[in-house]
């Protein structure tokens, strides 16, 4: 139970009472600022505390917003004040401050919730303030004041605003303009019958399932099915977070399920696609094993340009200013937004081609489209990165070398190399992605390709031996993933026998779930995966040379067993370490709200 603590003096016929017990407060009423303290420090330290002005004027939304919203340890709207357990100390020492001054700081009311929040405020707290928009909360200083605050939260629908709110403020064409004109509406119906966002991710993973098992028959009624089911999943995937925003029902579990089951989804879809084109006698593995490979590396390109860049500073470039003075034009928005096939162009593309071709036509559509928007976003963020004048942090720099997934091999190799210049370290990742992948073309399963995955060790080391600050360092990861991906994919077809692709298939999929996992406990500011799930599952270097040994060493047959051990032990290890992470930890409440992925 979240406990409230009414200040100031009492209005005759106000609901400001029942409006946070509807929100789950139990409200205390306290006569003074030292009746106060005493009434925050009978409340247990593990529960959520506010301090309401008892004369506060506003939409029932605008508290909930105020003081409800899980994802921040303090939070604040005008006459109100809110501290999870990790805020409690900051909040409990303003109470002091302001009850023993008497209320010496000048506010335009005299609030005590106004007067804690300037005096957090001033020591830098960390104190949210949630953009309110057109929604009423204020403290009025007099009746007047206090009639003209009740009108204006009567002209104002505070259930549009929370309906509305409900969907993302940046999103792509497909999604904006034909999922969320109804799927907040689903949403709401959704929330007030109970239903939680984890309860509606976990029935659109079930669909997804289903649309890849219908996929997977090799029917054009499967096919129809699995096109409709997968729009119908995209549905339900836009409907959990839109929960989550109207009744901020934001989890750590949440955030783990809403990050992972997307890839999830879309992967699985994948498979079923390559089992239901082997049912017609068309082989598509190496497509959909590229598809995936190259959706990946994409996202990854994603997340190492923003982790890089989202704390530099000077952080400024001609590029981005022109990219912004486009968005300034209407109609460029919604271009700019399609041509990056955003995850609702990008299923919908799938789901009608799906439904209308054949898969292999279903891959090449999805392939061009993925290799155009990654040839589009890279480029633009390698020329913002060679025209600004960015300093990059070290926690930047920590976050880079957390994506790079460097191993035992490579770091030990590390620690002997002479420090060299940083302008190099791209250039070595890249020159040894090539060597590797072509070798892996050239050669085949041979002891060749294992010297070329020994020299691309080599490398990885020197690309990492230094803090990843340099201009374009944030290319290393994507250069490590398309190298390790690629060669797979590359040997897994040069074995040419059944099995192999999808073996390989599942191997990518496996270790894509890790580096995906990495990705989302540094956003959610929880640290990277633990060293010692690192080193056990080798790194990206370890195991690209892993796998050219087995190649060279086995038969086609015996590599298609090893990779598929390779699979279930890699998957074991990340899933499990993933799952406890993600359940039992203490990582904050967050939800994804970056590029519509």
């Amino acid at each position: 139970m979240s406990t409230a603590i009414l200040t100031g003096q009492p209005v005759p016929g106000s609901s400001i009472e029942g409006d946070l017990r509807s929100l789950g407060f139990d409200v205390r009423v306290a006569s003074d600022a030292a009746d106060a303290e005493t009434l925050l420090a009978q409340v247990p330290g593990d529960q959520r505390v506010a301090v309401v002005d008892a004369r506060f004027v506003g939409h029932p939304h605008a508290l909930r917003l105020g003081l409800t919203d899980p994802r921040f340890p303090l939070a604040a709207i005008s006459g109100a004040v809110t501290a999870q357990p990790a805020g409690r100390q900051a909040l409990t020492r303003a109470m002091a401050r302001e009850s023993s001054a008497g209320g010496g700081t000048t506010v335009a009311v005299d609030s005590l919730a106004d007067r804690i929040v300037t005096a957090l405020d001033a020591e830098n707290a960390g104190v949210h303030h949630p953009e309110l928009g057109s929604l009423v909360a204020a403290v009025p200083a007099d009746p007047q004041a206090r009639n003209e605050a009740r009108q204006a939260v009567a002209d104002v629908d505070d259930e549009a605003v929370r309906l509305k709110s409900a969907v993302k403020s940046r999103d792509g064409f497909f999604t904006t303009h034909f999922i969320s004109p109804y799927s907040r509406y689903i949403a709401r119906w959704c929330a007030r019958r109970g239903l939680t966002p984890n309860q509606v991710t976990t029935a659109s993973l079930l669909t997804a399932l289903i649309a890849a098992g219908s996929a997977a028959t090799g029917t054009r009624a499967g096919f129809i099915a699995a096109g409709v089911l997968l729009i119908a999943s995209f549905v339900l995937d836009c409907v959990d977070g839109q929960i989550a925003r109207y009744s901020l029902q934001y989890s750590t579990l949440g955030a783990w399920l809403d990050a992972t089951f997307d890839r999830a989804k879309e992967y699985a879809y994948y498979a079923g696609l390559a089992l239901g084109a082997a049912r017609g006698g068309d082989d598509v593995w190496a497509l959909a094993l590229g598809a995936m490979i190259l959706q990946t590396c994409r996202h990854v390109v994603d997340f190492s340009f923003n982790e890089a860049n989202h704390d530099a500073t000077a952080n400024t470039s001609p590029t981005a200013a022109l990219s912004d003075k486009l968005d300034s034009v209407g109609w460029t928005v919604w271009i700019r937004r399609m041509i990056v096939l955003p995850i609702g162009e990008r299923w919908a593309m799938i789901a009608i081609l799906t439904a209308a071709t054949t898969p292999r036509i279903t891959f090449y559509a999805l392939l061009i489209g993925c290799a155009f928007a990654a040839t589009y976003t890279t480029a633009g963020r390698v020329l913002r990165s060679l025209t600004r004048k960015a300093e990059r942090t070290d926690r930047a720099a920590q976050a880079l070398a957390d994506l790079a997934d460097t191993g035992p091999l490579a770091e030990a190799i590390a620690r002997l190399l002479p420090g060299r210049s940083r302008a190099v370290a791209p250039f070595s990742a890249a020159v040894g992605a090539v060597m590797v992948v072509l070798g892996a073309w050239a050669w085949g399963p041979s002891w060749w390709v294992v010297l070329m995955a020994g020299a691309y060790v080599l490398l990885s080391a020197e690309a990492v031996e230094g803090a990843l600050k340099g201009a374009l360092d944030w290319l290393i990861p994507p250069f490590f993933r398309a190298a390790e991906y690629c060669t797979v994919l590359v040997l897994a077809a040069k074995a040419d026998v059944n099995g192999a692709l999808p073996a390989a298939f599942g191997l990518v999929a496996a270790v894509a779930y890790h580096h995906y996992d990495t990705v989302y406990r540094i956003r959610g500011n929880a640290g990277a995966s633990p060293a010692w799930l690192v080193r056990a599952i080798g790194g990206h270097e370890g195991r690209t040379l892993l796998v050219t040994v087995l190649a060279a060493a086995l038969t086609a047959s015996q590599f298609t067993v090893a990779l598929t051990a390779l699979a279930v032990a890699v998957a074991l290890l990340v899933l499990v370490e993933s799952i406890r992470f993600w359940v039992s930890s203490g990582a904050p409440a967050v939800h994804d709200e970056g590029e519509p992925a």
